[in-house]
């Protein structure tokens, strides 16, 4: 083979592993973002002032977990194949031994695993619920099967949303995302929801701020946070709540400070509360009568 050929043969091996490398890149680079946040909805990490922190929290932890899945899985291989059967292998292995030093150290080992799991999810848990002095107050009351938004603002203003109950179409037509309930917030403003139930649990849920929290009637939950990018997010009942269930949803708009008080200004004053909560003694909107009341 003459030198040329060989050269030839180089620059052609050369550029096949070029394109391969530059495929690899590109695949990675494509999926680089979904991995990066281990799959979680996509969404930007400074969506919230906690998303980023929310976010690390969940790869850091699958990146312990394969980890530790791989080491266990390696060491359980590892037995299977050192201590097979040989050929020339008769009668049964001892049943009966132990290594208190390697059984001790297999039962701290998981123990301290557990624990710095617990330390680091607490220290998240207690970092996102505690409480501040918010400049926006939404009290966000559900019901079957719709939400009312109770805004408290600049100082004391009230302003509210009444919801209507979700139904189906009589043509049986989907509805439109337009139509659906919307709560607003400012951008860059610190936000205090109250989350209250009008009559069965339901849930508070917009994925895209990686936070949700039950709402359970009679008993107020808090959700703090800063919403930092400007959009709108999907929002939904999270807890099965009945017939209407899957319908219960709604938008969440972070606008600009302008666009929020032009959007208060369209509202009702005052704030809707516990009047329009159903009573224990309410079935289907009827009040039952005790036997031996009202005769």
């Amino acid at each position: 083979m003459s030198s040329q050929d060989r050269t030839g043969s180089r620059g052609k091996a050369k550029a096949k592993v070029l394109a391969l490398v530059g495929t690899s890149a590109l695949l990675l680079t494509g999926c680089s973002a979904e991995v990066q946040r281990g799959w979680l909805p996509n969404v930007d990490r400074d969506t919230t002032n906690h998303t980023a922190a929310i976010q690390d929290f969940w790869v850091n932890s699958w990146i312990a977990v394969v980890v530790i899945g791989v080491l266990t899985w390696g060491l359980m291989l590892w037995c299977i194949i050192a201590y097979r059967r040989r050929k020339n292998d008769t009668g049964y292995p001892r049943q009966l031994s132990y290594n208190l030093p390697l059984e001790i150290f297999y039962t701290a080992i998981p123990l301290v695993l557990v624990l710095v799991f617990f330390s680091f999810n607490n220290n998240l848990v207690n970092s996102i619920n505690k409480p501040v002095d918010s400049e926006i107050v939404v009290d966000v009351r559900a019901k079957q099967w719709a939400w009312d938004f109770n805004y408290t603002f600049d100082g004391g203003q009230e302003k509210h949303y009444a919801g209507i109950q979700a139904h189906l179409n009589e043509d049986g037509s989907e509805g439109i995302q337009e139509t659906l309930p919307t709560l607003y917030l400012p951008v860059g403003k610190s936000v205090e929801f109250q989350l209250n139930s009008r009559d069965v649990i339901h849930s508070f849920w917009v994925p895209a701020f990686l936070q949700k929290l039950d709402m359970i009637p009679g008993k107020t939950n808090h959700i703090y946070l800063t919403p930092q990018v400007e959009g709108t997010f999907d929002g939904k009942c999270a807890e099965l709540c009945g017939e209407y269930h899957s319908e219960m949803l709604f938008n969440l708009k972070v606008v600009s400070e302008a666009e929020f008080k032009a959007q208060m200004a369209k509202l009702e004053d005052g704030h809707i509360g516990e009047e329009y909560d159903r009573s224990p003694d309410t079935v289907n909107s009827v009040i039952v009568k005790h036997e031996g009341e009202g005769e």
